[in-house]
This record gives structure tokens, sequence and C-alpha cells, in this order.
């Protein structure tokens, strides 16, 4: 496939990007009402259960989701699999739009968002909150940097300036290239180590030393399935090719990334042997084989099926089951198997919590279609005769 990225210029505001809107302006109203009224007023977080929906989804979730940013740079730039070029630039936009969605929900998730700075200025090295958030600090201005030719490429021809910054900058990409994927592994697997501090906060099914390795791993596995879904979304919404050609060979391996994890996953438990609660029926043993069976092993057994690794909707399927293993996964440990040891309540989360993630997912899927629309990120071609 050639790979010549363009603007789509399609119509943008419609029925889909309205109902972006509202959510979107749901959102912003609970925020609003969050800074001003407190982060109680709006959640049902406590001194017991200090994070909740937000950590879970907002930043877990959505620092695993954005994975795909670092895999596909990985595979195409310094493994030279220059095949997948057509897929950078899309996986670039979504990680990039990802992390600024973690950044935001963590400014409305932490209590004193105006110190949110002192990390930067007053260290503690023994501290593996702050190792993730000096990477992802980092890294989300690596992803910034790495989109600037994207931008030059559309508004050079007006601007002579950003001519020069491409120029100057190319020479230096590699650079950065390198940089986020060695970031991203760190505070990928160190989202896994601040877990390690709470050994009797944690279920066992989820508790385990290396769940570090666990976090990577899954991040890893992860990358290319978030790929293939939104590539697969926004080319059946604007009519474009399916570029099966790129996305049935990455998905094979996928095969072996996702059965790594499986491996380390269920040898870790019997190593362990945490089986002996996978039929507690309880909402955590429950959860556990959701995750494993629905995120893991089902999608797994499909992709080892050459043919439906070939049809557009069965890799659309595996690709929403992997990520809904992995979205579990981060919930799981953070919020369906934390429970402190004196709690005498769970935690459900406020509709004030639902609607500012919403709100954020919105902002991020409108952005997204904002970019595409007017920037040269897509490859795929329209369909021909329209259909």
């Amino acid at each position: 496939m050639s790979h010549n990225p363009y603007p789509l210029q399609k119509k943008f505001f419609t029925p889909g990007v309205y109902v972006m809107l509202v959510f979107m302006l749901a959102g912003g109203v609970t925020i609003l009402a969050r800074f001003i009224g407190g982060i109680g007023y709006v959640s049902n977080l406590t001194n017991l259960y200090p994070w909740g929906l937000w950590i879970g989804i907002d930043v877990a979730s959505g620092v695993a989701l954005a994975a795909g940013g670092f895999t596909t740079a990985a595979l195409a730039h310094i493994m030279g699999k220059h095949q997948y070029e057509p897929i950078i630039r899309p996986a670039l936009l979504t990680a990039a739009l990802g992390y600024t969605f973690v950044v935001l929900g963590l400014l409305v998730d932490i209590g004193r968002t105006w110190a949110i700075w002192k990390p930067m200025i007053y260290w503690n090295p023994n501290s593996v909150l702050f190792e993730v958030a000096m990477c992802v600090m980092i890294y989300l201005n690596v992803l910034y940097i790495e989109f600037i030719p994207i931008v030059t490429q559309q508004f050079k021809s007006r601007f002579r300036l950003l001519g020069v910054l491409e120029e100057h900058l190319d020479k230096i990409m590699w650079i950065f290239i390198v940089a986020g994927v060695v970031l991203s592994c760190m505070h990928q697997s160190s989202l896994g180590s601040l877990m390690l501090i709470a050994p009797t906060k944690v279920h066992p099914l989820w508790y385990t030393p290396i769940l570090p390795l666990l976090f990577l791993v899954s991040a890893i596995a992860v990358g290319y399935p978030m790929v293939i879904f939104e590539t697969t979304l926004i080319t059946s919404s604007m009519n474009l090719d399916a570029e099966m050609d790129t996305l049935t060979p990455l998905s094979k391996i996928s095969i072996y990334l996702l059965g790594l994890y499986m491996i380390l996953k269920i040898g870790d438990m019997i190593v362990r042997g945490t089986y002996i609660y996978l039929f507690d029926f309880t909402a955590q043993s429950n959860a556990f084989l959701c995750e494993m069976g629905l995120g893991g092993v089902v999608p797994w057994i499909m992709l080892c099926f050459e043919k439906i690794r070939q049809s557009r909707k069965g890799l659309f399927i595996i690709s929403c089951l992997i990520i809904f293993g992995v979205l579990i996964n981060r919930i799981n440990v953070f919020i369906v198997g934390f429970k402190p040891f004196y709690s005498t309540t769970s935690y459900f989360p406020a509709i004030g919590e639902i609607l500012v993630t919403s709100g954020l997912i919105a902002t991020l899927m409108f952005i997204y279609r904002l970019a595409v629309t007017w920037l040269p990120v897509l490859s795929a071609k329209a369909k021909k005769g329209g259909v």
C-alpha cells in the first residue's frame, strides 16, 4: 500500500459529533462543579478509597490503551518494518490524545490540583509514583514533538518557518522515537509497581511480585489491537478502504504477544497457588474469569484462525475483546480487587465520576475527528464508487 497521508476534508458536524458535544458539555459542567464544590461533591471517593473510576479508567486504562503509539513506532522505525508506515500517524494521534486524556483525568482526580507541578521541583526518587509522573509528563511532550511533522506538512506552504522546523526536526526525530519507546516501557511497568505497596489491600488473584511485568506485557499486547480498533472505526465511519493488507499481518503478531501475556498470567497464578480463588463465585473471582476468558482466551483462539484474521469484522471483534480484557484488568487491579483491610463499605462510582470520564472520552473522540479531517493523518483511500 502506498503511504500518502492526506486530510479527509469531509463534513465535520454529523449526528455522532453532536452526541459527543452533549457528553462534553455534561462532563464540563461536572468538572466545574468538582472544582467549585470539591472532589467529594461529585465523587464517592473517601480516605479508604482514595482512587476509583478516574484512576482505574482515565489513568491506568488510558495509559495502557495508548500503547499503540510506542509499539507501532518500535515496529516501523526501530525494527524497520516500513510496510506498517500507514498506521503510524493514526496510532501517534491516538497515543497523544490518550496521554492528554490521562493528564486531564489526573487534574480532576488530584485533591490539590494547583500543586501538580511540585514533582518537577521536589523530587522523590524513592517513589514509584514520582517515576510514573515524570515519565508520563516527558513522554507526552515527546508525542507532541513527534506530531509536529504532521502539522508542518499541512501548513508549511503558508508559513515558511514551519518548513525550516520540519527540515531540522527530521534530523533528530530518531532521538524522540527511541526516547518514546523507553519512556513508555518504564511507566507502563511502574503503574503495576505502584500496587506492590498494597499487599493486604489487593486481592490475591491480582497481587503478584511480577505485576509490573504483567502491566508492561499487557500494554504491549493491546497496542496493535488498539490500532486495529481505531483504524477500523475511522475507515468504516468515513467510508474508506479497510487497509486489511496492513492490519491482517499486524494481527498475527498479536498471537505471540497475547499468548506471552496469558502464559505469564496463568503461570504466575499456578506458582502462587491463587487458582484456589477462581471459583469462589465472588465479585472478584467472577471479574477475573471474565477478564481472562473474554479478554484473553477467546480472542487468542480467534487469532489462531487465518480466515478470521483476514475478515474485517472478525479482526474488529478480536480487537474489541483484547481491549476489553486490558480495560477490565486495570479496573480489577485498581477498583474491583482493591479493598482496604478496615473498610466496612464498598466503592461504586458516583454519577459525577461517570460524567467526567464519558465527557473526557467524548472530547478525545471529538479532537481525533477534528485532526483526521483537517490534518494529513490517514492514508486509507476512499472506496471506489463511494460504497
